[in-house]
């Protein structure tokens, strides 16, 4: 790849190793430093249950998965005490890559620990899917029908299909979001979908419909008519309120910027409120544009377009948005940016917390961005291979948990 790619100082080195754990059966495959022989030891005999607590919450979660094939008493502390995962060290959100084919099965790095691990997502048809992911919890919706909607707990496999959403089927465009509140570990997942009236080519009917996990069933949220304007295919949810994209069609003439944010408060119901009259432009002519939570904070990540070719990015931009303005955070530095090589419209950005990832479709480079320290890095190399010249890549970031349950 041309660029900094081909410079040793822009891939942080990798060596091997293996892991196998009942509970998680993965294999390290690459990481950023070489790691040496561990020793494991029993404290069964001088440490008790309350110490060993204490001690386990200063690991990664790598670490406290290795730790639960030690023994059974080790076993039984993680996976069965509340008082571990609400004392934890923040832990960062993991990426997991995959190729754009039938599978679901990638790698997963963890930016602790700068490794690769080999992960399969178990009971997922096809890679081609859209995904949104909450503390822990992983949402998936297929890409053909956009009715198969699946929550997943990614490290423990735990898994479950949703019942059907309502609505009409075959919508036009579609998006899902998943919110988990951290104390009681209810989620709620929301689909809202655009499809253009048959009888007027200019009107297009939005639908946010919401599923609640403690009652197990969906309800019709909000609809709208949409007149020059269609739902997109990114949404997400921060501080109980939904965000999503939606772009204008080109009907009512040339409206720049062509993307637009509309808000909907899941808490509030149904509002008299237009969409499209309370909606939020974005800060300038974007491509790729994603929705991400940072912190209960809304963050978008876009490619900055030329005006006369909006298939040519000439930047990567994040922006925070306050009180109904956007806030630039920062733009990728040139020469990350060229590390990536020929960039077109398409790539893929994904993040939560104070980790934003970055990854072009065309290549296996990813790139993390701390919001915290405002400070860009490359990730240590990715192992999937190509296996023809024009496969794709694409990837999203989940936070890595034990405790969470669908």
């Amino acid at each position: 790849m041309p660029g900094l790619m081909e410079d040793d100082s822009s891939w942080e080195g990798h060596s091997f190793e293996r892991m196998r754990v009942p509970s998680f059966n993965f294999q390290v495959v690459s990481e950023a430093i070489n790691g040496g022989n561990e020793l494991l030891f029993s404290l069964d005999i001088v440490v008790p249950d309350d110490i060993l607590e204490k001690i386990f919450t200063f690991l990664p979660i790598a670490s406290m998965i290795r730790l639960t094939a030690v023994c059974k008493r080790w076993h039984g502390i993680i996976n069965s005490s509340r008082f571990l995962w609400t004392h934890m060290l923040p832990q960062r959100p993991w990426y997991f890559m995959f190729t754009c084919n039938e599978t679901a099965s990638g790698y997963a790095y963890d930016p602790i620990l700068h490794k690769w691990y080999d992960l399969e997502l178990q009971r997922i048809d096809k890679s081609s899917c859209f995904v949104s992911s909450s503390c822990g919890l992983v949402c998936f919706m297929d890409n053909d029908t956009r009715n198969s909607i699946s929550v997943c707990n990614p490290i423990t496999k735990d898994w479950k299909r949703l019942l059907e959403p309502p609505g009409a089927k075959f919508p036009d465009y579609s998006t899902i979001a998943i919110m988990v509140d951290r104390v009681s570990h209810n989620y709620t997942v929301t689909l809202a979908t655009s499809k253009q009236v048959a009888e007027d080519y200019a009107q297009w009917d939005f639908s946010i419909y919401k599923y609640d996990s403690w009652s197990s069933s969906w309800v019709t949220a909000a609809k709208e008519v949409f007149i020059g304007w269609r739902g997109g295919d990114d949404s997400v949810i921060c501080g109980g309120v939904l965000y999503c994209l939606i772009q204008s069609t080109g009907v009512l003439g040339n409206v720049e910027p062509r993307h637009r944010v509309i808000m909907h408060d899941l808490a509030a119901g149904p509002s008299e409120a237009s969409f499209i009259q309370s909606s939020i432009a974005v800060p300038c002519f974007l491509t790729c544009g994603r929705l991400l939570n940072s912190r209960e904070k809304l963050v978008l990540v876009g490619g900055i377009a030329k005006h006369n070719r909006p298939d040519i990015i000439k930047g990567i931009g994040i922006w925070e948005l306050d009180k109904k303005r956007w806030q630039e955070v920062a733009r990728m530095p040139q020469k990350f940016f060229q590390g990536f090589g020929e960039f077109d419209d398409v790539f893929s950005s994904s993040g939560t917390d104070d980790l934003v990832y970055i990854q072009s479709y065309g290549a296996t480079a990813l790139l993390a961005f701390d919001m915290k320290h405002k400070q860009w890095k490359w990730s240590a190399k990715c192992p999937v291979s190509r296996k023809f010249p024009l496969q794709l890549f694409s990837g999203f970031c989940f936070e890595p948990r034990l405790d969470i349950t669908t």
